[in-house]
């Protein structure tokens, strides 16, 4: 009897234990350091877990435990004084100051604290775990390039019914019943190109989503032999080469000739994006762009360490694309040799660059690349690998031509990113003496993370808590509502476009020309009596100049 009252006993023990700490909990004392024992317990789970994975912990993750926000500093006003958010780095001038006014996203964000505010755990959840159910549907439209390459262009058709009734109202709201952030009454078309592996992670469809419930045509960019893109030609694309974007640009514009056209980047995707816009210059067809944990410096990035779990999972997708196609790969080079590598560094080296070992060519083969000559004529330099590593990125690094960049351009970063060399690399000179590129820097939100405190702001009409969406869109919106305002302001003052308008179309009916050669531009550093006397004056004439 004694026995079986024991283990009654020890079976009911942990029920009774439960009891126990609810009613201790019912207490606010109790319940405060409760929590607080908790959250000591899972930091130190979570540092074990970080030690066995060797994932790099922040250092500010204790601070977060303590605190909601920490302070930064503004740039912009050069004032010094602790203030929370992010930080605007940009040139002082009429554009960041209208931002300022008018983006209330860049000034009031509280981003999450540990543990949903971890640098990793926001990276894992936004490249690999959906925030919601999948609602919007895709239709994939396939183009023809010059040299016979085929990429993919999906575009959002819709949200579910339910979805599409339940923000149906809100759009009603919008000013002059004009779609968000649009010049006319057409609305804006959104060009989101992914991360250079490819494929649509849950941050992006979070991102097409949201921008569909605010009135943009989505349309998103496939690479040639990415996300189920067939490959017709034995050849991949190097990572600043913007000739298919180039091309897909062109025919969106021609599917939607009156609208606005913009564009948003993913991580690794900026390298094209960035690459288009300083090739074209004035004459691109976007209106504005913006990069969400963008990689500046491509060279420093293939170079630098990076936390094993990311680089293995980064090479796993590199390595699958190339095995795909293995066959049509192993006349042009060693596909066996670039299967083995075990960095980001040798594997694109082996793709691209001559100096890697080549397999031996067949006779019959017209050129390196079995291209015909009229291609190889078409692709210019780049019908050819790269003589070596550097000379690869002489072509290739995404600011080789910043100074041509002729639209806003918002970069958003995060100090604690893992998968990014660190903050003090940041080309901080381009943004303090470029009028066309503005950085968001923040003290966390991981690599393409961002998440809100709380997951929802209350005055924002958003679901998915990510600060990086709400910006982007508000980015655009107040940048179309600055240019139109300067475009009305130039044509009362007699001038064709007025300060930097939209461009006239018939400006821009023959296509972009084509650069001879890329030339590595090193953003032109301005003396400390410069910098004053351009911030004392604060003006920028935003007229774009036509040089190509």
């Amino acid at each position: 009897m004694a026995s079986f009252l024991w283990e009654c006993l020890i079976c009911l023990l942990p029920s009774l234990l439960l009891l126990l700490l609810s009613l201790a909990l019912r207490r606010p004392g109790r319940r405060c350091w409760t929590r607080l024992a908790v959250r000591a317990a899972a930091w130190r789970l979570w540092v074990v877990i970080c030690l066995i994975l060797e994932l790099p912990l922040d250092r500010t993750a204790r601070t977060w435990m303590r605190e909601d926000g920490s302070p930064g500093t503004d740039v912009l006003s050069g004032s010094g004084q602790a203030s929370e958010g992010p930080r605007l780095i940009c040139k002082p001038t009429a554009l960041a100051k209208y931002l300022l006014r008018h983006c209330g996203s860049l000034a009031r964000p509280r981003l999450a604290s540990w543990p949903s505010g971890d640098p990793h755990l926001q990276t894992m959840s936004s490249l690999l775990c959906g925030q919601h159910e999948d609602t919007l549907q895709f239709t994939r439209d396939h183009l023809l390039l010059r040299d016979g390459g085929v990429v993919a262009l999906d575009w959002a058709v819709g949200t579910r019914l339910g979805e599409r009734r339940r923000w149906e109202g809100r759009k009603e709201h919008q000013a002059g019943g004009k779609a968000l952030g649009c010049f006319s009454t057409m609305p804006p078309v959104l060009l989101v190109i992914p991360q250079s592996w490819g494929g649509m992670t849950p941050h992006l469809k979070v991102l097409c989503h949201q921008a569909v419930r605010q009135g943009f045509y989505v349309v998103v960019f496939h690479a040639r032999g990415t996300a189920g893109c067939p490959l017709t030609t034995a050849r991949l694309t190097e990572f600043g080469d913007p000739a298919d974007l180039e091309q897909a640009v062109v025919y969106v514009h021609s599917r939607h000739p009156s609208s606005a056209l913009v564009a948003v980047s993913e991580g690794s995707g900026s390298g094209i994006l960035l690459s288009y816009l300083g090739e074209s210059g004035s004459s691109s067809y976007l209106t504005a762009a913006a990069a969400i944990s963008p990689v500046l410096l491509g060279q420093l990035w293939f170079e630098a360490a990076m936390p094993p779990v990311y680089r293995w999972g980064v090479l796993f997708k590199r390595k699958t694309q190339l095995s795909r196609y293995s066959s049509s790969f192993r006349g042009v080079l060693d596909v066996d040799r670039a299967l083995s590598c075990s960095s980001l560094r040798d594997f694109e080296e082996t793709l691209f660059c001559s100096s890697a070992p080549k397999p031996p060519l067949s006779s019959g083969s017209p050129s390196s690349r079995g291209l015909a000559p009229s291609v190889a004529w078409a692709l210019g330099e780049r019908a050819y690998p790269a003589e070596d590593w550097d000379s690869y990125w002489e072509r290739n690094e995404p600011l080789r031509d910043a100074d041509e960049v002729a639209v806003p351009v918002l970069c958003i970063c995060s100090s604690d990113d893992p998968l990014l060399p660190p903050a003090s690399t940041l080309p901080l000179p381009l943004f303090q003496t470029n009028p066309y590129f503005l950085l968001a820097l923040t003290d966390r939100g991981g690599h393409c993370g961002f998440t809100v405190e709380g997951g929802r702001s209350a005055d924002e009409e958003v679901e998915d808590g990510n600060w990086s969406h709400i910006t982007v869109l508000e980015f655009f919106r107040v940048v179309a509502d600055f240019l139109k305002g300067e475009e009305r302001d130039g044509w009362s003052h007699g001038g064709p476009l007025g300060e930097y308008g939209q461009r006239s179309r018939s400006s821009n009916m023959a296509p972009p020309r084509r650069r001879r050669a890329n030339m590595m531009r090193r953003p032109r550093l301005q003396t400390p009596e410069q910098s004053s006397a351009d911030a004392e004056e604060g003006k920028f004439t935003w007229k774009r100049s036509y040089t190509r």
